[in-house]
Order: structure tokens, then sequence, then C-alpha cells
């Protein structure tokens, strides 16, 4: 399945059987070799939800959180008549998501409040916000904001002409010593106060086409620095996500999640 070009391998009624899913996801996700896939998403029994959703990055490292998979599992569970729709409930991370399926084919979900407490990002230093901070990264120096949306991520906002290929940045940014955990990286282009532009290094998975906690964490960077609505369209390489940041916490995502193909492998 994919949300926007960010494609998974989901495993439902075999899914207890992996013993070692870490290097199930290593093995499966890569490219050419295997499926091929950002991610290996497991769907087990919940006694809070319709599903419990685990995520492994193509590495093999597991994330607390991510929203295209996410879409995608509620689209897996209603088209299969698993959970009834068009509102069903998936656990990740240790947290119920509540998730809508559109009209349109297109799926809503709560992401939850985000974390903007640097320890609990987590960010190394004096407890604080870090907003529009600097960080340094092979030989370069960016103002970052951090977010957790359940998982950590480095906002960086580009100045008008200024370019950072993502290929050279986001394996450093990711690693930095600032992020203990690593950290989701995303480089961005205000285009207005409602329209963004985001190219994404996933940790654990490099570059991806979408990132729907991504997108959030931009939004909420965004919003926090004055430089866009707690509504906005973030343009990311795979399309379009719809984000808005509630006054009342809550960050809400909406976008597509469709299923390309099911099989069988050994």
């Amino acid at each position: 399945m994919h949300g926007l070009g960010n494609d998974f391998i989901f495993v439902f009624e075999d899914a207890a059987k992996l013993a070692n899913p870490a290097a199930a996801a290593a093995s499966l996700c890569r490219r050419r070799f295997g499926v091929g896939a950002d991610g290996l998403v497991l769907l087990l029994p919940s006694d809070r939800a319709a599903a419990k959703m685990r995520i492994f990055n193509a590495d093999g490292s597991e994330a607390e959180v991510c929203g295209n998979a996410l879409r995608c599992a509620a689209r897996f569970l209603a088209d299969r008549k698993i959970a009834p729709g068009p509102a069903l409930a998936i656990e990740s991370g240790g947290t119920v998501k509540q998730a809508v399926l559109l009209p349109d084919g297109g799926v809503r979900v709560e992401m939850g409040a985000p974390v903007l407490e640097s320890a609990a990002i987590p960010v190394t230093g004096a407890p604080r916000r870090v907003i529009g901070e600097e960080i340094e990264a092979g030989g370069e120096r960016f103002r970052y904001t951090a977010v957790s949306m359940g998982n950590p991520h480095c906002v960086i906002f580009l100045e008008a002409g200024r370019e950072a290929p993502l290929d050279r940045f986001g394996p450093l940014l990711e690693a930095h010593p600032f992020f203990p955990r690593r950290a989701n990286v995303e480089f961005c282009r205000i285009i207005d106060c409602a329209t963004v532009e985001a190219r994404v290094w996933e940790r654990g998975a490099g570059p991806t086409l979408a990132c729907g906690s991504g997108a959030c964490a931009v939004v909420v960077a965004g919003a926090l620095q004055g430089k866009l609505d707690r509504s906005a369209a973030v343009h990311l390489p795979g399309g379009i996500l719809k984000i808005e940041w509630s006054p009342a916490g809550p960050v809400y995502m909406e976008g597509p999640a469709e299923e390309v193909y099911s099989g069988n492998i050994s």
C-alpha cells in the first residue's frame, strides 16, 4: 500500500508469525532484492482498537508512528471488513489514533497534539522549546524547530534561493548529536501562509515521497514561527497532504491511501 508514494508492506494474518520483524523488514523492504518498500507494517490484535500497528523502517529500526501508514491501515481494515467504517481506531506507538474514511477515497486521521518540550522530543540540552535554533551539519548552518508527533522531527525552513541537498544533509541531521533517538528531517519552502513545499529525509528510510507525521510537524513549526496558518497544504514530491492544527491541541491530517497489490512471499 502507499500514501502519496510512501509505500509499505502490510502483513495481517501472519503478522504474529514473524519472530524477527526487524530482520524481515530489512530483507523485504530492500528494493530489487525483496518486495521493496519504505517500511513493513504489522497489524496485530488490540484490546483498545480495531488493530495494533507496528512499523519497521527499511533499515529494520522500529518507528513509533507513521501518518501515511495510519491512513493505509485504516483503508486496509475497512476494505476487508475487519473493522466497520467510516470511523475506526488504530493503536500505534502506545496511543490510539482515530481515523475517518472520506467519500473521495481519502482518510482523515487525528494525529494527537504535538510535543514541543525538548526533553520529550527528545533534543539534548537544557529543557526548552526548540524554535528557530541553530544547528550545524556538513559545514553548513541552519535554523531548525524540533517537534514530536510521536516521533522526532527537525524542521528547517529554507531562505529564498538557498538549496539544501537532501542526500547530503539528511543523514547528517538525522544522526546529529542533538537527537539521541535520531530524527526525521524536513527541508521546507514557504509558498504563502497556507501553502508550503517540503522534502523529507525519514529516519531509518532515507528520502521518501511523503511523510504524514513530517507534514504535521512542518505546519506546527510554521505556525509557531508565524510562517504558516494553523491549516495548510503541504506539497510533497508524492502529492499534497492537508494539515490542520486545532486550537484544542490535536493535529489532523487528510490524504489518500491506496492498495497496490497483494501476494505471497516465502
